[in-house]
């Protein structure tokens, strides 16, 4: 971790208060002497310090902090060994020193690497484009092994995460400077001291979709009409059930029959599809060699289907591997097989919420050992898909409802996702808008509004697309896993929880941050209060936090009219089972596919109270005690003083 931070005079003081602000603690008089003598113990370092939260340091010297305090600064001015501060601490504690100008600031950061960190990392902050001189200076003073521009050290120093360029590497040697044999990966080059000076680079991102999409009332036919002039001659439909018994499947093959294609219907499919049954679909294709598989039906078909393809394509398929975590889809470390060479993939939704049919996701569960196996890759995005409201039209209400909410979920964890970008941020809002001037109407009409139903079918659609490339957050994290243990629909767990992690993510100061390269800093309450204007929720002149009470608002008025439960609790999950579960469910989130691109970047404690206070139907509280931080003008102030009094 940094261990000390040369600042510039001319800036210093608004780094000061910029530390402070974000949970640093500027020791004043006898607490910086108290940490001083607390550091260094017999003239080395103090083994009770190392590893310790910053509260426990400042117990052990003998005064206290706040336990949210993130790090012990002390501003001092001697740069060398007789100032405890200017040491490797292994701790959150942080030397500040200030320093006259750029080039003095140079000379004291090169002296504190000679003292104690030679060959390791050093970090310059600087406008890299229009200073590019500051940059090659620095770089040339410091003897570094990595030397970072804009980039945070402890972080940035292991490669990848925020300058691609930078290999990768969780030994960082320091090369002959520090006294180590090499300073990275072992080979004939690190005979040789190499330095790299990093400037912050954004990964390379790109947006992902279906090659065709098909959509309004009535598109099913014509759709099927591409499959025909394609010369696919083999079709396979996956689908449940109810759908093969109520007619649906018979649009699909009476088209296709009378066309000449020959047609099998795999309808097995249940809720949560297990690998037993995807198995036994998998052999029915292996036996009748569809050259296109058509998923009717909404997320568990979908993704029956997609598991389907995947073993149909490549039997030899070890779920384990493909089911991989990673912090980036783009760069897995098992390369997922290329799909659709013996079939082409089609998805027709017959709900409006998953977005399965554009989403490259499928979940599958080993009915074996309950293991759940999570694949994500561009892989399984469908060929086709076919966003036909005609298969809508008779949808219950209590569908409609969670669909909806599961889509508008979708939305929000789209945008405030550290992975979002301009090209998702449009659907997700579009999305939203369309969700919230028709849901309620295709919930309460039905069939009698069909512009309704398919405009949130629409929408739906829309939002799987945004979050089928800027990803979702600890929302849905939190939701796969009480949907499964306690057998609440997915759409409903999303809705119980959503207002509680919108209250969680806005807070531009939070315990933890995600890491990613194009994510600079805080940014969910800005996000949040867009969302409330583009939806036309806030007035002229409201401020952020009022915008996101407002966006809340309008949440809890949604989820009331679609009949959605105040809490888990009155969802019918009794609380000694809650509650026997509730460490087990925080523990699984945090460790949820969803985890790593929530803006807010979740302690497994934080999870928990999460859920602790949507099961009561409390809204969530940060440590801190606010809700959300709402900022009221003195004016306003002035005036509710005035209304009391009154």
């Amino acid at each position: 971790s940094e261990q000390s931070v040369v600042v510039v005079d001319s800036v210093y003081d608004a780094v000061r208060e910029r530390f402070a602000s974000h949970g640093g603690y500027l020791l004043q008089g006898k607490e910086l002497k108290a940490v001083q003598d607390v550091i260094l113990k017999n003239g080395a370092l103090n083994a009770a310090i190392v590893g310790q939260p910053a509260y426990k340091i400042a117990e052990l010297a003998g005064f206290s902090v706040p336990a949210t305090t993130k790090i012990l600064i002390g501003e001092v001015k001697v740069v060398d060994e007789s100032e405890p501060f200017a040491h490797e601490k292994l701790s959150p504690t942080l030397a500040m020193y200030r320093a006259k100008d750029f080039d003095d600031a140079v000379d004291k950061a090169e002296k504190l690497v000679a003292m104690g960190g030679i060959g390791h990392t050093s970090c310059l902050y600087t406008d890299q484009d229009n200073q590019p001189e500051r940059v090659a200076y620095f770089g040339q003073k410091m003897k570094t092994a990595r030397i970072l521009i804009n980039t945070p050290a402890s972080q940035g120093g292991i490669g990848d995460l925020y300058n691609f360029k930078l290999a990768p590497s969780l030994t960082l040697g320091c090369g002959s400077w520090g006294g180590n044999s090499i300073s990275e990966n072992v080979g004939p080059k690190h005979l040789i001291n190499k330095k790299t000076v990093a400037k912050r680079a954004e990964n390379m991102l790109w947006h992902k979709l279906p090659k065709s999409i098909y959509f309004r009332r009535g598109s099913l036919p014509i759709a099927l009409d591409e499959v025909i002039t394609d010369g696919h001659k083999r079709a396979l439909i996956v689908t449940d059930r109810f759908l093969f018994n109520n007619g649906y499947a018979d649009q699909i093959t009476s088209v296709l029959k009378a066309a000449g294609v020959e047609t099998e219907v795999f309808f097995e499919v249940e809720a949560d599809p297990t690998l037993s049954v995807v198995r036994k679909g998998a052999e029915l294709a292996n036996s009748f060699k569809p050259d296109v598989i058509i998923a009717l039906g909404g997320g568990s078909p979908m993704d029956a289907a997609k598991i389907m393809w995947v073993m149909y394509e490549h039997p030899e398929t070890h779920f384990e591997e493909l089911a991989l975590r990673f912090m980036d889809i783009r760069k897995r470390i098992y390369k997922f097989p290329k799909m659709g060479v013996k079939a082409k993939m089609i998805a027709v939704t017959t709900t409006s919420g998953t977005g399965s049919e554009v989403t490259p996701f499928a979940v599958v569960t080993d009915d074996a050992t309950g293991q759940k196996y999570p694949l994500a890759d561009y892989a399984l995005t469908p060929d086709m898909a076919i966003v036909d409201a005609n298969l809508v039209m008779e949808m219950p209400k209590s569908l409609c409802a969670f669909g909806g909410l599961d889509a508008v979920t979708h939305a929000l964890e789209a945008y405030v996702s550290v992975l979002a970008s301009e090209f998702s941020d449009g659907q997700a809002l579009q999305a939203l808008k369309l969700l919230k001037e028709n849901l309620p109407a295709s919930y309460n009409e039905g069939s009698k509004n069909p512009v309704a139903r398919e405009r949130v079918h629409s929408a739906a659609t829309i939002a799987g697309i945004a979050f089928a490339n800027a990803f979702l957050g600890v929302c849905h994290s939190m939701a796969h896993k009480l949907g499964s243990q306690f057998h609440i629909p997915h759409g409903l767990a999303n809705a119980l929880l959503i207002s509680n992690v919108i209250r969680y993510n806005a807070n531009d100061n939070p315990t933890k941050q995600t890491a990613f390269s194009q994510y600079d800093r805080p940014q969910a309450r800005r996000r949040y209060a867009e969302i409330a204007d583009h939806l036309g929720l806030s007035a002229p002149g409201d401020r952020t936090a009022a915008k996101i009470e407002k966006l809340l608002a309008w949440l809890e008025s949604l989820k009331a009219e679609l009949g959605i439960p105040k809490s888990i609790r009155e969802a019918g999950v009794q609380e000694a089972d809650f509650l026997a579960h509730v460490d087990k469910l925080s523990e699984d989130a945090f460790d949820d596919q969803c985890t790593g691109a929530n803006p807010r970047y979740p302690l497994i404690s934080e999870l928990k109270q999460i859920l602790l206070d949507t099961y009561y139907g409390r809204n969530f509280t940060d440590s801190d005690g606010a809700a959300v931080k709402v900022e009221i003008p003195e004016v306003v102030k002035a005036d509710k003083t005035a209304k009391k009094n009154a």
